[in-house]
């Protein structure tokens, strides 16, 4: 489907053109009819060549601007009316520049009338000052409601449109600008809008208000669907939310994929920021809101609005000056989720980051959720770890931190392994995978729970290294007697103590309490090597010239190590290298 919006000063016949392409009645309100004025938005359609033409019909007069803009802001086509007997006229003028703003790119100028008076000037006219704005040079052609012609040239225009739209994503996340709100007895709730983009099916969970609704049903032009892609016109019938809590502007969105802002950054295209009243209305999609303008530079402004708004970067709106009837400037949003300015030339710095607001978004946290990107509008703006995006020089200061954490924790706790990485978390505050890629990065690992440095020399306080040094002699007179814990108690050698003597490679705890020489394995398996084969514990015992204590654990640690290899009767034999 393609939505095509009218555009053109009253009575200029934009529904009266509506009507004999579509043969469908746009004026839907009875006062619209009895006055011959458009005063709400009508909806109309029609086939043409395979495709699907819906036509949002917006009033023409002055008064109802409002009306007309929440029914341009969601679409992407116009179709530009000018009579032929009147000429460009104000609201001609205010309609055009309103298409300029929104950026619409797409259209078809239809001169009415031409029954009335010759349409050559007007055409002429219209195309010339259309030319100067966003839609640039469009086809162009006289017609009239009354007589029809001209109107097989004005269809063959509309296909031809059709065929240059873009295509819409219907995989994107919903955002549906409501520009109806009304109940259908027996159904309740129905809203009406432009789905520009992404998929809505019955059933589907949505957003509206911060309140949670279901989609009970679906209509498109005038048909009921279980499933309606972009782009079309549908209709809404929502359960969980009631219509007197709904009105034009709000959005129906996907549940978790959009920010609400109350304030955004955006670039101008019209007039510059200081030429712009500081009280004005913004307009994006069907919404207007009151905004108040801060210039940041000549082209870039800081809005802040009236409500929240469900806002991504590259949303495109405009600012509407009530009092003076115009449309002075366009806008692009560049960030919906600025920094707050508060110190002296915040407003110059903030141009300047807008530059690239995505990385300076990330630059300002540090490291941000890829979804979270995502729901502002923007793509990574440079190094991603995992699921998140983060500042170019992150790694590098994160790196540097877990290096000095790391180093203070070792001077102020020198009998431990290393820092608990629970502790390390807690104090960078970090998600994981960016903590794993510092510590991987400041040339650490972890293992068992602590932050180790594998080139770090463990050094031992000097009360430990003394006692060690008396075990050390101790070991190499009778390298397989264990000292007792009272021994060790009374040398002050209490767990810590022995564990980090372990780890500096002093001592070798075989088991709880037994406590030997670094290189008692291999002394170990010099001395079993002299006995006949297979040997029991109690020859090991007396050949090693120890006790049972400390045989038996450091027997089953050469077997562990696999340099003993036990039978089922528990004797032993040495394993070869060849074995």
């Amino acid at each position: 489907m393609h939505v095509v919006a009218t555009a053109g000063h009253v009575d200029h016949g934009k529904s009266t053109l509506v009507r004999a392409v579509t043969g469908m009645e746009p004026d839907r309100l009875d006062e619209e009819r009895r006055r011959g004025l458009t005063i709400d938005l009508g909806f109309v359609w029609t086939r043409e060549a395979g495709r699907t033409f819906a036509f949002v019909d917006v009033p023409g007069h002055q008064r109802f601007v409002p009306t007309m803009l929440a029914g341009v802001g969601p679409v992407a086509a116009a179709l530009f009316v000018v009579a032929a007997d009147e000429g460009w006229q104000d609201q001609s003028s205010e309609h055009l520049a309103a298409l300029d703003a929104f950026g619409v790119r797409h259209g078809v100028l239809a001169v009415t009338k031409a029954d009335r008076a010759d349409p050559g000037p007007v055409l002429a006219e219209a195309a010339d000052r259309i030319a100067a704005t966003s839609l640039g040079r469009v086809p162009a052609v006289a017609v009239s409601g009354r007589t029809g012609a001209g109107l097989p040239e004005l269809r063959a225009e509309l296909v031809a449109l059709g065929a240059r739209l873009p295509e819409p994503d219907t995989h994107a996340d919903v955002r549906l600008w409501i520009d109806r709100s009304f109940t259908v007895k027996g159904a309740g709730t129905v809203v009406t809008g432009t789905l520009g983009g992404g998929t809505v099916s019955v059933g589907d969970e949505l957003v509206v208000g911060g309140r949670r609704c279901v989609v009970r049903g679906l209509q498109s032009l005038g048909t009921g669907h279980d499933t309606v892609r972009a782009v079309a016109r549908v209709a809404v019938n929502l359960r969980g939310v009631e219509h007197r809590e709904l009105a034009r502007g709000d959005a129906l969105l996907t549940p978790g994929a959009w920010r609400h802002t109350s304030e955004a950054d955006v670039r101008l295209r019209g007039e510059k920021a200081e030429s712009l009243h500081r009280e004005l209305v913004a307009h994006l999609g069907a919404a207007a809101v009151p905004c108040r303008i801060r210039p940041l530079a000549t082209d870039l402004v800081r809005l802040s609005f009236a409500r929240e708004l469900p806002l991504r970067a590259g949303d495109r709106g405009l600012l509407r000056d009530p009092g003076e009837h115009s449309v002075p400037a366009g806008f692009d949003v560049l960030d919906p989720r600025p920094p707050v300015l508060r110190r002296r030339g915040a407003a110059r710095a903030r141009a300047v980051e807008l530059a690239d607001p995505a990385a300076a978004y990330v630059r300002r946290h540090g490291a941000v959720d890829v979804t979270e990107l995502h729901a502002l509008g923007w793509e990574v703006p440079g190094t991603r770890v995992d699921r998140w995006a983060v500042a170019e020089d992150l790694p590098r200061r994160l790196a540097t931190r877990v290096r000095e954490h790391v180093a203070d924790w070792h001077e102020r706790h020198p009998l431990s392994a290393g820092l608990p990485a629970e502790s390390l978390r807690s104090a960078l505050d970090v998600p994981d995978p960016l903590l794993d890629a510092a510590v991987a990065a400041a040339g650490l690992r972890v293992r068992d729970g602590v932050v180790l440095d594998p080139a770090r020399t463990p050094s031992l306080p000097e009360s430990v290294e003394s006692a060690v040094r008396v075990l050390e002699r101790r070991f190499a007179r009778d390298p397989f007697v264990a000292p007792e814990a009272h021994d060790l108690a009374k040398a002050g050698l209490g767990p810590k103590h022995l564990a980090a003597a372990e780890r500096a490679g002093r001592l070798l705890r075989i088991a709880d309490g037994v406590v030997l020489g670094p290189t008692v394995l291999d002394e170990a398996v010099r001395v079993l090597s002299g006995l006949p084969e297979p040997f029991t514990v109690s020859e090991a015992r007396r050949a090693l010239g120890t006790t049972r204590r400390v045989a038996v654990p450091l027997l089953e640690r050469l077997d562990a190590d696999g340099r003993t290899r036990r039978a089922a009767d528990g004797t032993r034999t040495l394993r070869r290298p060849h074995t």
